[in-house]
Order: structure tokens, then C-alpha cells, then sequence
């Protein structure tokens, strides 16, 4: 009960800047931020931890399936080896250098290997995008939280211009959509390993 917490206001001093009504307010508004500092923050700790594991995750499948999309170095290698060896027999026992093919150094791409690295590609952007607007959220929230001085009246104003800017710029929104990022970036994984495996 406020009215016992503290003391009854002398008159015309209602809204002074030590008024019971600032007092109020900001209990209030401290239980309020309290409990969205907590929701949001345990919120964002838990995209946060799954974000980066499986960031990593999926850059150690990038970083397989990546090297299909240039040329193999070492298939070349072996190609040109073979086409000399051949040239060096041919030399050897006198046949024409004509009948010998030459070295199959031309590259192509599988579809599927451009279409699952396009897609692993697009969720890895995704998920390390949520990673960072996890991490942007978090400072947002921590510095909504911090220690406010000055009077109740002072302290009143302050917190609600913060609380303005926070849902001018859409902070609770932003943390809302977040794991809908999060939710297609596995999906394109998803749809990237089911064109993986049709491949094999």
C-alpha cells in the first residue's frame, strides 16, 4: 500500500519533485521493466546460444560443400599428368602425338551443388544476422535498465522518455521477429540438405 509507503503530500506540493504520485510511478514502472528486462533478456540469452551453435554448425557444412563450386586443382593436376605420361609413351614407342587427347581441364558446376550452397549461404547470413540483433538487443536493454538519478519527479521523466524511444524504435518488436529469422534460416538449411542428399 502506497499510502503507507509514504507520506501524504502537503497541499499544492501534489506533484512536487518528492510527490508520492513520481514515487508511485516509479515502483511501478520498476516492477514493470523488471519483468519485460527479464522475459527479453532470457529470450534473446536462448536465440543468442542457438544462433551461434548453429552457426557453427553450418559453417562447417559451408565449408565443405563451398569447395564444389571451384575448380579441383588436384583432379587438373592428376589430368595433365596423365596427358604427359601418355605423350612420353607415345614419344617412346613412336606413335603420332595426334591420337593422344588432351588434358580435360574444363570446369563445371553441378545445379545442385550452386543450389545447396545458395541456400546453406543464405541461412548462414540469416542466423549470424540474428545473432547480431540479438546481441544489438541486448545493449539496448541493458542501457533502458540503467541506474536513472536525480529526483522521484526526474527519475519519473526520464524512464518514460526511455520507455517512448524503446517503443518508438520498436525494441520489443524487433526481439519478437527475431526468432522468425532464426526460424528461416533453418529452413533454408533444411531445404539445402534435402537437395544435398537427392544429390548423393
Amino acid at each position: 500500500d502506497y499510502r503507507r509507503m509514504y507520506a501524504e503530500d502537503p497541499p499544492y506540493k501534489e506533484l512536487g519533485a518528492e510527490a508520492r504520485v513520481w514515487h508511485v510511478y516509479n515502483d511501478e514502472s520498476q516492477i514493470f521493466d523488471d519483468d519485460m528486462m527479464i522475459e527479453s533478456g532470457d529470450n534473446l540469452d536462448i536465440l543468442l546460444v542457438f544462433a551461434g551453435l548453429f552457426s557453427s554448425v553450418l559453417t562447417t557444412f559451408v565449408a565443405q560443400t563451398s569447395q564444389a563450386l571451384s575448380t579441383d586443382n588436384t583432379a587438373v593436376s592428376n589430368s595433365i599428368l596423365l596427358e604427359l605420361v601418355a605423350l612420353q609413351r607415345a614419344l617412346a614407342n613412336g606413335t603420332s602425338l595426334e591420337a593422344i587427347p588432351s588434358a580435360d581441364t574444363s570446369f563445371t558446376m553441378a545445379l545442385s551443388d550452386v543450389w545447396v550452397n545458395g541456400l546453406w549461404f543464405t541461412s548462414l547470413t540469416l542466423s549470424l544476422a540474428t545473432a547480431l540483433l540479438a546481441v544489438l538487443a541486448k545493449q539496448w536493454l541493458r542501457q533502458y535498465s540503467s541506474f536513472i538519478t536525480g529526483s522521484a519527479h526526474e527519475r519519473a521523466m526520464i524512464r518514460q522518455f526511455h520507455y517512448a524511444c524503446f517503443d518508438k524504435w520498436g525494441v520489443q518488436l524487433i526481439i519478437g521477429f527475431l526468432p522468425v529469422i532464426l526460424h528461416l534460416s533453418l529452413g533454408f538449411f533444411m531445404a539445402g540438405l534435402v537437395v544435398f542428399l537427392s544429390a548423393l
